[in-house]
């Protein structure tokens, strides 16, 4: 059977780990927005070279440039907005708890959208997946202090969150039912897409600082917004839209899904963090989740 789906989708987790941990570096040094817009002019000058050095055809139909437009303004410029505004209003570890209604989202509107049925056994590992990664999300609850008040605003944020990225994941698999198209090339659309609508904004409300002189003065946001840039919207977020490309979108977004869960073992390893039961059986139902979802 052909994995390339799933195989992308863990690929994509595996990515947005290593970009999680650079963008939090970037961030604490030069603010979320500024991070935020940076990220996608860089990717978007990323992927135009890789798309001209291995000449990746551009040549789309107006329907799939139309598709993934509304996917980047869904997924990239509604869908992270609500998402930063909401780790702000809940803090990380509950914003990520909603971000797991991402594969709920995707898979209903890929049901109603794209009539796309999972199979009894695809369902059990999505569930299954999806407990293990809340198990390891929430454990920490207990181990750290959590500052952030249960606000309501935040939690309404991280739903919006949520379905503007399972939103944007059912437009730009409408691009790709559209025609032949290539993953660097639509990541290329779908980033240069969301600069244009979001830099012109920032500038307009004096939200966005010059970039040279920031990262000039502070050498280390310099490094990690590069190697955040390179593994998330770049690699990721390409890894992404190949996954939706060959297999059903509710299962690509459960297993992009994963990250809290393959964060864990650098988190140990690397930073030297301790857990408890809780987050070791939340791991291991992941695993086994998606286990299953290969095996369906």
């Amino acid at each position: 059977m052909n994995y390339i789906g799933e195989i992308s989708a863990i690929a994509t987790a595996f990515c947005w780990s290593v970009t999680s941990y650079a963008f939090t570096s970037a961030t604490r040094r030069v603010g979320a927005l500024q991070v935020n817009i940076d990220r996608m002019i860089l990717a978007s000058l990323m992927l135009f070279f890789i798309v001209l050095i291995f000449d990746f055809s551009l040549t789309l139909t107006f329907n799939q440039i139309s598709n993934l437009v509304i996917s980047a303004i869904l997924g990239l410029v509604l869908g992270d907005s609500f998402l930063f505004k909401s780790f702000q209003l809940i803090g990380a570890r509950l914003g990520i708890v909603l971000m797991a209604l991402v594969p709920v989202f995707s898979t209903l509107l890929a049901y109603f959208f794209l009539n796309e049925v999972i199979v009894y056994l695809g369902l059990l590992g999505m569930i299954l997946t999806i407990a293990g990664i809340l198990a390891v999300v929430l454990e920490k609850k207990n181990t750290e202090k959590n500052n952030f008040a249960f606000n309501k605003l935040g939690i309404f944020y991280g739903f919006l969150g949520a379905l503007g990225q399972a939103s944007g994941l059912i437009f730009a698999k409408f691009a790709f039912e559209g025609g032949s198209l290539n993953g660097f090339s639509a990541s290329f659309i779908r980033l240069f897409s969301a600069s244009l609508i979001i830099f012109p904004l920032a500038l307009a409300f004096g939200r966005y600082k010059n970039p040279i002189r920031i990262y000039h003065q502070n050498r280390i946001a310099t490094k990690a917004i590069v190697i955040g840039t390179f593994f998330g919207p770049v690699l990721g977020i390409t890894l992404s839209l190949i996954a939706i490309e060959y297999t059903k979108v509710g299962i690509a977004s459960t297993l992009m899904a994963t990250m809290p869960v393959i964060m864990l073992p650098i988190s140990r390893f690397y930073f030297k963090e301790k857990f408890g039961w809780k987050a070791i059986m939340g791991a291991m139902a992941a695993v086994i989740g998606a286990a299953i979802i290969f095996m369906r």
